[in-house]
């Protein structure tokens, strides 16, 4: 059975970082599943609509192998829902995938995942990150054992490389 990766969604995701992770996880031969907190259509930062494949009210953290989530302003939006953060501390309290691009790494501070991980991320939020006890680098992606950070869609191809090397590592 193929690896069940969640691939948050929100207002005004950047379109980029949704589409080229969602696209490359099916390609990569792992299922691919959308997540918001709503059924409704979405709009990316550019206009690009979206309609999540499935309710994180609907998630059971367990059926998952990992998530990604994409940047934009969506993660100041998915921050706010306590489903979604307990979803990324479940994935990363079991050593799953957590990806966070850009904006992302709110979600991390949100869910407590930070504290102590060296990742990166868009130099906007470095300040927050730090101030949550992350070790921020400047870098364009970071492994921290499950944890895979990038800082801009200008990354994807590095990101999405090391985040497919973390799947097929995990058991």
């Amino acid at each position: 059975m193929a690896k069940k990766i969640a691939v948050l969604l929100d207002e005004m995701v950047n379109e980029q970082e949704f589409i080229y992770p969602y696209y490359r996880i099916k390609e990569a031969g792992f299922e691919s599943v959308s997540v918001a907190t709503e059924k409704r259509v979405y709009k990316g930062k550019y206009g690009v609509p979206f309609t999540p494949d499935m309710l994180i009210g609907d998630v059971t953290p367990s059926e998952f192998d990992g998530v990604v989530v994409p940047g934009g302003y969506a993660p100041d939006f998915l921050r706010r829902t306590r489903a979604v953060l307990s979803l990324v501390s479940e994935m990363n309290d079991k050593g799953k995938l957590v990806a966070m691009i850009c904006h992302a790494g709110w979600v991390g501070i949100s869910a407590g995942i930070v504290k102590g991980r060296t990742l990166t991320s868009t130099s906007a939020i470095r300040d927050d990150l730090s101030n949550a006890g992350a070790i921020w680098v400047d870098r364009v992606v970071v492994v921290d054992s499950n944890l895979v950070t990038s800082r801009s869609p200008a990354d994807l191809p590095d990101f999405m490389r090391e985040v497919l090397k973390v799947l097929s590592a995990q058991k």
